[in-house]
């Protein structure tokens, strides 16, 4: 007698254990066939997937709602899935769910159950964990345990919607649409359109009360500044308000991470650029101050050119950062990243052969503005060409020549190749005007011309330096006569030329002093008359013999 009942005990035992650890969801009907519940990863997905798409009659098959009478598991159990949603897209991180067991029988070391995190609410730690149950059919599945399921509501209450919650219109929480139910639609719009409208507010009231303390300091740089915010303050605020304001709304994870994305890359571009506005500004407002303040030209120009190149530098590294920091965002751009600096070798090789021209002109640009063996407004002659340096660039220079063309050159060329900077010793220069005249020319009455000249009608050319003229050389007709003066290089040319034209006109007053070719008549000296021939001498005749 003892041992039947021990075996009955036995019997008992077994089927409420039996009953125990069995699914019972007959509230819901039979499961459709894309119910996958057989590891604990693929029912975390099919749950996860089939929320996100709205369909939380199909959500409910993965929840353990034994306790639930039949009637109201379905009903019940499609509004505790929708709640688990919120919960685990606001609470978890998408890469939880990856940790979960593709196997089965779950986790080898408890096959019960593979908790995915455990939740406090308050001093509570509710576990979300999945439990392997065993089903009338035959077979065992993996459903979100009992004990998640009924910590579902505190969580819910918690980490839930505060501001738009269930208060809404039973429509605004119907099928959701790319993920989002039609109540976060519409907190995303006026998400967007009250964080563009507080954007404008706040930018407004902020640079009126900046301009304002800006009037009572004594330099006007901040007065600068206040005006360059204009733009990137609004973006700025509009890409803070709208990350608060879209935090507030639960989004799913895939939304969420586009959001983040996008209100950090306009953050990122606010920022960037406001930066560009900052080196703008600032820049003028240091070349302003050293123009007014400076007498010296020579070194006002040099600060430009200092400037001009540095802010190349500093805008082009604010472009480079913020392109980066957009890049690395994304989780593709970073494995890029990641296996590029892995193969550092061959990568470096390959980048430093490609970009070799354009770092060789970088280091250019900032050599040149350190040394500045040209400054922007300097006179140089170039390719043969004479002109002005109108631009100083990263990687080429923009020299302005005398007909109004432009000639662009590479700033390597400055460092390797010879060429003439007139202003670089000194604001004057001096000219050469030669002239042919002729041996009778009185020199005196010559720089007596050059004087008068210079002093009326070149007063404006001549900086009052040097003003000679000399005998060069002296040639078998003429001789060559060398005039020097001192003018400004901008404008030595002009000087040079008036000096030319009033000396010719000078000279064409005085025709005798210009150069002729002389001719001279003598009369031929009279030859010597001839002299008178002489009679040759008569032999003597002989005498005769004397006998």
């Amino acid at each position: 007698m003892s041992r039947a009942l021990t075996a009955l005990s036995l019997c008992l035992s077994v089927l409420l254990s039996w009953n125990a650890w069995a699914l019972n969801n007959t509230g819901l009907g039979e499961p459709p066939s894309t119910v996958n519940r057989q590891t604990p990863y693929a029912a975390a997905n099919g749950f996860s997937d089939a929320v996100h798409r709205g369909d939380y009659a199909l959500a409910s098959h993965y929840l353990d709602l034994d306790f639930l009478p039949p009637a109201e598991q379905k009903e019940k159990g499609a509004r505790l899935a929708r709640q688990l949603k919120f919960v685990l897209d606001h609470k978890l991180s998408p890469s939880s769910l990856a940790n979960l067991s593709k196997e089965p029988e779950g986790d080898p070391e408890n096959s019960r159950f593979d908790q995915i995190d455990a939740i406090p609410v308050g001093d509570e730690l509710y576990p979300i964990r999945l439990n392997r149950l065993s089903v009338p059919g035959g077979g065992r599945v993996w459903v979100f345990s009992e004990a998640t399921v009924k910590a579902i509501e505190p969580l819910y209450a918690t980490y839930g919607p505060v501001l738009l919650g269930e208060e809404l219109p039973a429509g605004l929480f119907a099928r959701s649409v790319l993920g989002l139910e039609p109540w976060q639609w519409l907190g995303v719009f006026l998400t967007l359109v009250g964080a563009a409208l507080l954007g404008v507010v706040i930018e407004r009231v902020s640079l009126k009360v900046m301009g304002r303390l800006a009037k009572w300091t004594r330099i006007t740089w901040d007065d600068a500044l206040v005006p360059a915010a204009r733009g990137p303050l609004k973006l700025l605020s509009f890409a803070i308000l709208g990350a608060l304001g879209m935090s507030a709304l639960l989004l799913p994870p895939t939304a969420r991470s586009i959001t983040g994305h996008l209100f950090i890359s306009l953050l990122i571009i606010a920022v960037a650029w406001y930066l560009l506005r900052f080196l703008r500004v600032t820049a003028q407002y240091v070349q302003e101050t050293v123009a007014n303040n400076s007498k010296d030209a020579v070194r006002a120009r040099g600060l430009r050119t200092q400037l001009a190149v540095l802010r190349s530098v500093f805008e082009a590294a604010t472009y480079v950062i913020a392109a980066a920091l957009l890049l690395m965002q994304f989780e593709m751009v970073r494995n890029v990243g990641v296996s590029l600096l892995a193969s550092a070798g061959i990568a470096g090789i390959v980048i430093g052969l490609a970009a070799q021209k354009s770092i060789s002109s970088l280091l250019a640009g900032i050599q040149m503005s350190i040394t500045q063996p040209i400054r922007i407004g300097d006179q140089v002659v170039v390719e043969n060409e004479f002109g002005t340096v109108e631009e100083i660039s990263l990687t080429y220079v923009v020299v302005k020549v005398w007909d109004e063309r432009r000639l662009v050159i590479p700033i390597s060329q400055f460092l390797d190749k010879p060429f003439q900077n007139w202003s670089k010793g000194g604001s004057s220069m001096l000219g050469v005007v030669r002239l042919m005249v002729d041996f009778a020319t009185d020199m005196d009455a010559l720089r007596a011309e050059l004087q008068r000249i210079l002093a009326n009608e070149a007063k404006e050319l001549w900086d009052g330096r040097v003003a000679t003229v000399v005998v060069e050389d002296v040639l078998d007709r003429t001789m060559q006569v060398r005039v020097l003066v001192s003018a400004n290089p901008s404008v030595l040319f002009d000087a040079r030329a008036l000096v030319r034209e009033k000396l010719i006109q000078f000279l064409r007053g005085r025709p005798e002093w210009l150069p002729f070719t002389r001719t001279e008549a003598r009369a031929l000296p009279a030859p010597p008359a001839p002299k008178p021939a002489e009679e040759p001498a008569r032999p003597a005749s002989p005498e005769p013999a004397r006998s």
